[in-house]
């Protein structure tokens, strides 16, 4: 496949389009990369074998084994990399295997690692029942009320963000907190799955390492699960390469091909999330029973200066702050809509909701209310009927009053 015509470097959506498609073969072939499931490699003889087993160990992407994939893995990995424009794509079973991933690659013992307040929860799980036991330190802070380079060690190796940040989507500086730890000698790895790997490019604005959860919006259809860790440099690929073969981490040919389906229409469905959520967002904002909204492509929202500088779109994730309710109206209503569903993830062509848990949104320090908060994650149905269906269960949350 080719990236460009003469004179012409393609548009990203259309590379994304072609990206891991898979070469003709005597003049014909598929136009997807077939699935190529297998748990043992065969070679032609011992020497073969030992020639691919010295090529891997050397870095190079090549399976003697099963686990280490082939055709179809290959594919999703190169097509990630260029989403995300880095150097080599690792995947794994879930998001938090691919946080985890990144943890033990870099973190040892005696290690101090600098976390913002906002990420994804089970990060902060991560921490207390692993890392604690092996000696290493995490320290949360707030990414927009503290000073970076205070809180720098010498012993800190790790600096991890998430921008838009869990459930409240703060959007942090990432270009000026990634020159402040890398002129420091430290990494650099950010939670990219708001956007997609489509609105944002970290690795551009100076992380060393973007994490995603292909189970959201790079699948996009609620139906797989998976992780996907992309880093900047040969460096980083060779500690992460050792820390993903000690934890025999894979996933299956079937997973690879429908998260490589889902790339190709990511574009055109985060559009539409944007459009609805946008439409979502604004009548939110006119409703006397809400005190605020949380989305950074509103002008109104803190964030959405840096959004419109290092972000070209936004997500359909929207969360507001009731004004005066309490968590039973709050509960009454989730329970009261009929097109959104009540579930944990989010990322798929389905509306979600979901009250947040006040124990999760005091770990943000840019929390500063007390009145229930609802996160919502806006899909892809028709957004008048998305408002019909808000209007009413705000009905019934009041009569809950």
């Amino acid at each position: 496949m080719t990236t460009s015509f003469p004179g012409k470097r393609l548009h990203s959506a259309t590379r994304l389009l072609h990206a891991g498609a898979p070469a003709l073969r005597e003049g014909a072939g598929p136009v997807n990369v077939p699935v190529v499931r297998t748990s043992t490699v065969r070679f032609e003889n011992t020497a073969a074998q030992a020639d691919h087993h010295h090529r891997r160990t050397a870095g190079e992407r090549v399976a003697s084994y099963g686990r280490h994939g082939l055709d179809t893995h290959r594919a999703l990995e190169d097509a990630v990399v260029g989403l995300e424009g880095g150097h080599r794509a690792f995947l794994t079973p879930s998001g938090l295997s691919a946080i985890t991933l990144v943890l033990l690659a870099l973190l040892s013992p005696g290690d101090h690692a600098l976390v913002a307040d906002g990420v994804y929860a089970p990060l902060r799980r991560v921490d207390s029942t692993l890392l604690q036991r092996l000696g290493i330190t995490v320290e949360y802070f707030s990414p927009t009320h503290d000073d970076l380079a205070s809180r720098l060690r010498p012993n800190t190796r790790l600096l991890y963000l998430e921008s838009p940040s869990s459930l409240l989507y703060e959007v942090l500086d990432l270009p000026a907190l990634s020159a402040v730890a890398r002129d420091r000698g430290v990494t650099v790895a950010t939670d990219n799955t708001w956007s997609g790997g489509w609105f944002h490019q970290p690795l551009a604005l100076g992380a060393n390492i973007s994490i995603q959860a292909a189970t959201k919006y790079i699948s996009g259809h609620s139906d797989l699960m998976q992780g996907i860790v992309v880093v900047d440099s040969p460096a980083l690929a060779a500690k992460l390469s050792t820390a993903y073969e000690a934890l025999g981490l894979t996933i299956g040919a079937d997973d690879a091909y429908l998260a490589l389906r889902g790339l190709r229409t990511l574009p055109v469905r985060l559009a539409q999330h944007q459009r609805n959520a946008t439409a979502v967002a604004e009548f939110l904002q006119q409703q006397p029973q809400v005190s605020r909204v949380f989305y950074p492509a509103l002008p109104t929202d803190p964030g959405h200066t840096l959004w419109k500088r290092d972000f070209s779109g936004a997500s359909g994730l929207v969360s507001f702050e009731f004004r005066h309710a309490t968590p039973a109206a709050a509960n009454a209503f989730v329970d009261a809509l009929r097109l959104f569903g009540i579930g944990a993830s989010w990322g798929g062509y389905e509306s979600l909701a979901l009250a947040a848990q006040p124990e999760r949104l005091r770990e943000h320090r840019q929390w500063t209310g007390d009145a229930p908060v609802v996160r919502l994650h806006v899909g892809l149905e028709d957004p008048q009927d998305l408002i019909a269906d808000l209007s009413q269960a705000f009905a019934a949350g009041a009569r809950a009053l």
